[in-house]
C-alpha cells in the first residue's frame, strides 16, 4: 500500500471517528437535520464554503481557465461565490427567521402541501447528479492510487460515502466541513507558494499571460449570453437546499446571515487560487491535452511527496464535505416532507430512522449514476437548470410578496421546466434559462390574476 493510499484511508478515516463522536448527540430527527440550531458564524461559514468548494470548484475551474483565460472564472468561482454572498444577505437571515426545518417548508407554509412536495422533486435531481459527481471523483482518486480498477474503486468510494453521510447529521457534518475546509486551503496554499516559488514571484507568471486571456467577458457576445452564463449559478445557488441546510441549523437569524457572506466571501478569496493555476497552466504545462488534469498534473510537477499526499487530503476533503450535503439536504426534506407528511404520527426515533434510511437510498441512486455516465458535469448543469427557474420565482414571490396563491406557484414550476426543457433541446434557443425565468414569472403572475378574479 502506497503513501498516498495509506494517507487517504487514514483521513477519510478520521473524519469517520469525528463524525460518530458527534453523532452521540443526535436522538431526533430536528437533532440530525439542523444539529439542534447550534451553529455558530464559525461552524456556519466552514459548513458553507466547504459544501460549495467541492473537487469541481479545484479543478473544474482551473480547467476551464486554461482553456478560455480569465473569462472562464466567470462562473466558478466568481458567479457562485457573488451567489452564496447574495444569499447571505437577502435570504439566508429571513429564511432562518421563519423557524423552518426546511426549504421545501417555506412553500407548505406560504402556498400548500402539494407544491412543497413538487418543489422537493423538482430540485432532486440537481442534487444527485451533483453526488454522483463526487463520488465519482472519489472513485477516480481511490482508483488512481490504489489500481483496484474504476468500477471497484467507486463501490469503495459509495460505500464509504454512504456509511460517513447516514452517521453524521448537520453538526457532524459542520465540524468536520471545518477540518476540511482548512485541509483544502492549506493545499491550495501549498501549491500556490510551490508555483510562485518556482516561477519567482506571482507576477512574473501573470507578465507572460496573453492579454486577450485577462478578459472576463472572453469572446461573448451580447447582453442575453452574458446573463444567462450568470443567472444558472445564481439563482440555482439561491434555491440550493444544500446551502439552505447549512445556516438554517445556526443560532439565530444573524449568525445564520453573518456565516453565509463570510463563507461565500472565503469562497471567493479561495477560488482566487485556483484561477492563478488555470493562467499558468499554458505556460507550465504548454502540451497537456486534457484539461481537467492541470491542478493534479501541476501538484504532481511541483510538489513533493510529503506536499503531494496534503495536497490529495484538499482534494478527499472538498469530495467528502460536498457530498455529505448533496445527501443529507435532500434526503431531509424527501423524509421530513414527503414520507412524515404521508405518514403522520411517526415517533421521534421512527422519524430519525426514516431520515438516515432516506440518505442512504440516495446514496445508492447517487452511486448508479456515477458508474454509469462519463457526462456527470453536464448532468449536473442540465438537472440545476431544469426546475430552479421557476422555484426561484416562487420563492422569491412566498418571501417577499402575499401575492397569488398555490396555482401561481404551480404555474410558475411547470412553465419554468417546460420553458427551459423546449427551448434548449426542441427550439435550440439560446438563452432559455433566461427564457425560464421570464416566462416563470408571468406565468405566476397570470395565475395569481386568474385567481382573483375567480374569487371575485
Amino acid at each position: 500500500m502506497n503513501t498516498v493510499l495509506i494517507a487517504i484511508v487514514g483521513y477519510v478515516a478520521l473524519q469517520f471517528a469525528i463524525g460518530i463522536w458527534v453523532s452521540r448527540r443526535i436522538a431526533t430527527e430536528t437533532d440530525y437535520i439542523l444539529a439542534g440550531r447550534s451553529l455558530g458564524v464559525g461552524l456556519v461559514s466552514f459548513s458553507v464554503f466547504a459544501t460549495f468548494f467541492g473537487s469541481e470548484a479545484v479543478t473544474a475551474a482551473a480547467a476551464s481557465v486554461y482553456e478560455k483565460g480569465l473569462s472562464g472564472a466567470v462562473v466558478d468561482p466568481i458567479a457562485y461565490g457573488v451567489a452564496i454572498v447574495i444569499v447571505g444577505v437577502f435570504f439566508a437571515g429571513r429564511l432562518r427567521g421563519r423557524e423552518i426545518t426546511t426549504f421545501a417548508d417555506i412553500f407548505r407554509n406560504r402556498f400548500s402541501p402539494g407544491v412543497e412536495r413538487l418543489v422537493v422533486l423538482v430540485l432532486l435531481p440537481g442534487s444527485l447528479f451533483w453526488a454522483a459527481a463526487q463520488i465519482r471523483v472519489f472513485g477516480v482518486v481511490l482508483n488512481s492510487n490504489a489500481g483496484i480498477g474504476l468500477a471497484s474503486a467507486l463501490l469503495v468510494a459509495a460505500i464509504a460515502v454512504a456509511v460517513y453521510s447516514v452517521v453524521g447529521g448537520l453538526l457532524a457534518d459542520a465540524v468536520t466541513d471545518t477540518l476540511q475546509g482548512l485541509v483544502v486551503i492549506t493545499g491550495l496554499v501549498i501549491l500556490f507558494l510551490s508555483i510562485v516559488a518556482a516561477a519567482g514571484s506571482p507576477a512574473t507568471v501573470l507578465a507572460n499571460v496573453d492579454a486577450a486571456r485577462l478578459s472576463l467577458l472572453g469572446e461573448e457576445t451580447g447582453f442575453l449570453p452574458f446573463i444567462e452564463k450568470i443567472a444558472v449559478p445564481v439563482c440555482g445557488t439561491i434555491v440550493a437546499v444544500e446551502l439552505i441546510s447549512r445556516f438554517l441549523g445556526a443560532r439565530t437569524a444573524a449568525t445564520a446571515a453573518t456565516g453565509t457572506i463570510i463563507g461565500g466571501v472565503m469562497y471567493l478569496v479561495v477560488g482566487l487560487i485556483p484561477i492563478y493555476l488555470g493562467l499558468a497552466g499554458p505556460q507550465l504545462l504548454p502540451d497537456l491535452k486534457e484539461v481537467e488534469e492541470t491542478v493534479p498534473r501541476l501538484a504532481e510537477h511541483h510538489l513533493s511527496p510529503a506536499l503531494y499526499v496534503v495536497f490529495v487530503g484538499a482534494i478527499i476533503s472538498a469530495v467528502l464535505s460536498t457530498v455529505h450535503a448533496t445527501l443529507h439536504a435532500p434526503a431531509a426534506q424527501v423524509s421530513h416532507n414527503i414520507v412524515a407528511q404521508l405518514r403522520p404520527g411517526m415517533s421521534p426515533r421512527t422519524r430519525l430512522i426514516a431520515v438516515r434510511s432516506t440518505v442512504a437510498a440516495l446514496t445508492v441512486v447517487a452511486y448508479l449514476l456515477a458508474a454509469s455516465s462519463d457526462t456527470i458535469k453536464e448532468l449536473v448543469e442540465t438537472a440545476s437548470a431544469f426546475g430552479s427557474a421557476g422555484v426561484f420565482v416562487a420563492m422569491m414571490f412566498a418571501l417577499f410578496s402575499n401575492y397569488g396563491r398555490a396555482a401561481s406557484a404551480y404555474a410558475a414550476i411547470g412553465v419554468g421546466m417546460l420553458t427551459w426543457g423546449w427551448s434548449k433541446y426542441v427550439w435550440g434557443f439560446g438563452t432559455p434559462y433566461v427564457a425560464a425565468l421570464v416566462l416563470a414569472f408571468l406565468a405566476y403572475v397570470a395565475a395569481a390574476a386568474l385567481d382573483r378574479r375567480h374569487a371575485s
